[in-house]
């Protein structure tokens, strides 16, 4: 007799068996979910509130507790469903999610004479799960006054600090692990390490999760959400909005038609830039609409910040309908929001955090008497994500890489009433700060760079004449997250160059500025 084939399954998708990021309130609570994704595995984030059926209902390969700003005997401090420990899955507790761990598993947290915040010298056990192939001294980043005095029943010490000897422990028999310090930041030297070791060894997480699996799981469940309905995106040029149509033109092709509306507040090139990727390259259906004159003329007048932003929005409202009316019956539209949109709205309420989306995040406001269907390729990833998939799609280096840019653009960058003339000035000195930035190599390492305009007059000499001119200032910080954000320290040569171009190659200005704010408390943009 011959022997039946054997069928071998599928592997199941990353998402269908992800890390799940339980949150206690900690600062580094999404940066620990993008750091289990940088070692090429799916994480999500939940609260400290979800139930053990919900979580038995996911499938996930393994729990990471964050920390959390409370200490854990405290009354009222974030608690989780014991009943999550019967379930038998990996478990990381980091910071305080160790220190719930130790007390709800028969150890012991106590609030000890010293404290430790910053750099902490580790000594390791290189036998263990968490430090096998590290160095036993090593650099960790702590955040603590409380510290495990008693492990779990059960579990044994693998890391000691001078001020905390119980900085990590694990027990392989019930999987479960804790780490005093905080592996996802920066500063603790193998942080990376210790938690693919848990994630590859202990877990036996596959590192599946890359930018071609995404835009292969991304078109499937396009095509079958759409199926052969048509589907209109309004793109922006940002990066977001133009990797969710590429995603979507490769899922449905002609089916989807891109709207560019240019209200003339982009940068220099980049409306040509988009028109020219889009329909030229490309080959997605575009419908361009030149609505410069027409949002000019909207602003004529207007100087208050917030009056520029509400009418640029109810004109984006209003010749976004117009081209939509003329396309005939739509049903869906593409929209770019990001995984942290969606942390950032659902924010612990109920069984996840993907529950709702920020309401402000539709493209230029559309209004909800559209009655479209939301299509959103990009809700289950952070920024960093959604680039390395345009650079998959094959989308220009320039735009993949773009720094953020506000939807009014330039209009909320001249400080005061937006005159043809002030647009001209700006947009020729953003360009000079974008080059200078570029050539120097610089451009990667800033979450922004640009130029703004106040529309006063200052006095200068050029030649043998007195001039009364505009002043151009310079803005350019670091960030992670724009949450908070420093001035950027750029070489001083970098900013002779750019004030020197600007002040020599522009008409029309006479003095170049730099903004040495950080935020708090001023705010990235000046409007």
């Amino acid at each position: 007799m011959t022997e039946p084939a054997v069928l071998s399954l599928p592997e199941p998708a990353p998402e269908e068996r992800p890390v799940l990021v339980v949150d206690f309130g900690g600062q580094y609570s999404q940066l620990i979910a993008r750091r289990v994704r940088e070692a090429r595995v799916y994480s999500e984030l939940v609260p400290h509130t979800i139930s053990a059926d919900a979580v038995r209902a996911r499938r996930p390969l393994a729990l990471v507790l964050s920390g959390g700003p409370a200490s854990v005997y405290a009354d009222g401090a974030p608690r989780m469903d014991p009943a999550l420990y019967e379930l038998g899955i990996p478990m990381l507790g980091i910071c305080y999610g160790m220190q719930l761990m130790a007390l709800d598993r028969g150890g012991r947290v106590e609030r000890t004479d010293t404290a430790e915040f910053g750099r902490a010298d580790l000594r390791a056990e290189r036998e263990s799960d968490l430090f096998t192939g590290l160095p036993d001294e090593q650099v960790g980043w702590m955040s603590h006054r409380d510290s495990v005095t008693a492990p779990p029943e059960g579990a044994r010490v693998v890391a000691s600090s001078g001020a905390a000897p119980i900085s990590a422990f694990e027990d392989p028999a019930a999987r479960l692990y804790g780490v005093q310090f905080h592996p996802e930041v920066v500063h603790t030297e193998y942080g990376q390490d210790v938690l693919k070791n848990f994630l590859y060894r202990v877990a036996e997480a596959p590192p599946a999760w890359t930018a071609a699996a995404v835009i292969e799981e991304e078109t499937a469940r396009i095509r079958a959400q759409v199926g052969s309905e048509r589907v209109l995106c309004a793109l922006s040029g940002g990066v977001d909005s133009a990797v969710a149509a590429l995603l979507a033109y490769k899922a449905i092709g002609d089916q989807l038609t891109c709207v560019f509306v240019d209200h003339g507040f982009m940068r220099k090139d980049e409306a040509e830039q988009v028109v020219e990727t889009f329909g030229g390259h490309f080959h997605v259906p575009l419908v361009h609409v030149d609505a410069r004159e027409r949002f000019l003329a909207r602003l004529a007048g207007v100087s208050d910040p917030e009056e520029k932003r509400r009418r640029i929005g109810e004109e984006f409202i209003r010749v976004f309908e117009e081209e939509a009316g003329k396309l005939g019956a739509v049903r869906y539209l593409v929209q770019g929001t990001l995984y942290s949109d969606v942390i950032e709205s659902g924010g612990g309420s109920g069984e996840g955090v993907a529950a709702t989306i920020k309401s402000h995040h539709n493209v230029g406001g559309l209004p909800e008497e559209m009655d479209l269907e939301l299509v959103e390729p990009l809700r289950m990833l952070f920024k960093d994500e959604v680039r390395r998939v345009g650079e998959e799609l094959g989308m220009p280096e320039k735009m993949v890489w773009r720094q953020p840019f506000p939807g009014p653009g330039l209009a909320i960058r001249i400080i005061g009433e937006v005159t043809e003339e002030r647009l001209a000035i700006l947009r020729e000195a953003d360009a000079v700060v974008q080059d200078e930035i570029r050539r120097a190599g610089l451009y990667r390492e800033l979450w922004q760079s640009f130029a703004v305009l106040p529309a006063i007059r200052s006095v200068g000499v050029q030649g043998d004449e007195r001039t009364y001119a505009y002043p151009i200032v310079i803005r350019a910080v670091t960030s992670d997250d724009a949450m908070t954000a420093d001035w950027a320290r750029l070489p001083y040569d970098v900013l002779e160059t750019i004030s020197g171009r600007i002040i020599n190659e522009i008409p029309g200005v006479n003095r170049v500025a730099l903004d040495i704010s950080s935020k708090p408390p001023a705010t990235i943009e000046w409007e």
